[in-house]
């Protein structure tokens, strides 16, 4: 069995906490814990406690489980003082990147600290705060020693955070990432599928499950099952377990890969985002300067953006549908019907193939 860790937006979280404890009591608490979001338990000790000139010093040491992850063993330290504003600031320091390019979690200047994160930071604080009777303000700086050299080994400086490493993380936990675990968990989660139906959603992974709570999508009485990056391996397995209709619900950022015939969405293996929304921008009559900039844009949100300002976000999209239809009906090789869904976590839904409209109405 592998062992989940936690991301460093928890650590961040736990450590400004522990912070606010120490500037408020004098003392740091030798343990500090929190329930993430997906609802998981995390307790760790303190990596390091400074109190000094009325500010409060915590670090949290990032434990990725098993997992493979550049922030592994790192300390993510978090600084509190008080402030006359109310509310609790929440702000980067040391090894935490800037954001350079729209597009991104956060607005160009802020701290490379996402949504997520920076509410489990922010409820920390407060829960210690209303804990201790303090009503004042906060203000909060995050940093992680040594975070400039390790985001080089990134792809931060490509998507236009400089200067560190990014404070992310949507469920609080980091999940083991096994390739071959992953894909067989994947494929006992289809064959279980399997026995109650014949037809079957697929997603990439949490936000796609979001996507479908949101539109109801959740709620058609088809199992919904969680690929990861493997959506080639899912589709062979559709086929192997004789699922009769499929349908692929996802994020621009993972679903455009689809429409290149990239079946193995980590980015460490292909990414070619930018360059599948320039190509069929370009085919849709965008011109050198568009091109240029959606092959500039830091995050498909971003595309998105360009091809609204141009008028051109329904031909392209509906083009990229096309290709992914295409890729999707080769791997599936006539096992069986497929389509596409695909949206963004900013716009909405973006569109669907023909097959994939056709496939939800049966259902319905």
């Amino acid at each position: 069995m592998l062992r989940c860790g936690y991301t460093t937006g928890a650590c961040a979280a736990l450590a400004a906490g522990a912070a606010a404890e120490l500037l408020l009591t004098g003392r740091a608490p030798d343990r500090v814990s929190l329930t993430t979001p997906k609802g998981l338990e995390v307790n760790v000790a303190l990596a390091g406690a400074e109190l000094a000139g009325g500010t409060a010093r915590c670090a949290v040491q990032k434990d990725a489980g098993d997992d493979y992850d550049v922030t592994d063993g790192m300390l993510v330290w978090a600084a509190v003082r008080k402030t006359e504003a109310s509310g609790v600031r929440i702000d980067g320091g040391e090894g935490v990147g800037r954001v350079t390019k729209p597009g991104l979690d956060q607005p160009v200047g802020e701290a490379a600290i996402n949504q997520v994160p920076r509410r489990m930071i922010r409820e920390q604080v407060e829960r210690a705060c209303a804990r201790l009777g303090f009503r004042g303000g906060m203000e909060v700086v995050i940093s992680i020693p040594g975070g400039a050299e390790r985001a080089a080994k990134t792809f931060n400086p490509v998507m236009g955070v400089v200067g560190g490493l990014s404070i992310l993380g949507t469920s609080g936990v980091v999940e083991p990432m096994s390739e071959q675990a992953i894909v067989d968990t994947v494929a006992v989660q289809m064959r279980q599928a399997a026995v109650e139906s014949k037809d079957l959603i697929l997603t990439p992974g949490n936000y796609g499950e979001d996507f479908l709570r949101a539109t109801g999508l959740d709620g058609l009485g088809v199992p919904v099952v969680k690929c990861s990056n493997f959506l080639g391996e899912a589709l062979d397995i559709a086929a192997a377990q004789g699922f009769q209709r499929v349908v692929l619900v996802g994020h621009a950022g993972k679903l455009v890969k689809a429409a290149g015939g990239i079946m193995n969405t980590h980015s460490k293996y292909a990414d070619c985002r930018m360059e599948l929304f320039c190509a069929h921008a370009a085919l849709c009559g965008a011109g050198v300067e568009l091109c240029r900039s959606l092959m500039a844009a830091a995050t498909t949100d971003a595309c998105i953006g360009l091809l609204d300002g141009a008028g051109l976000r329904e031909a392209v999209t509906a083009s990229l549908l096309d290709a992914i239809q295409l890729h999707l009906e080769r791997r599936a090789a006539g096992a069986y019907a497929t389509g596409a869904v695909m949206f963004s976590n900013v716009y909405g839904p973006l569109g669907q193939t023909k097959q994939a409209k056709e496939i939800l109405e049966g259902w319905k």
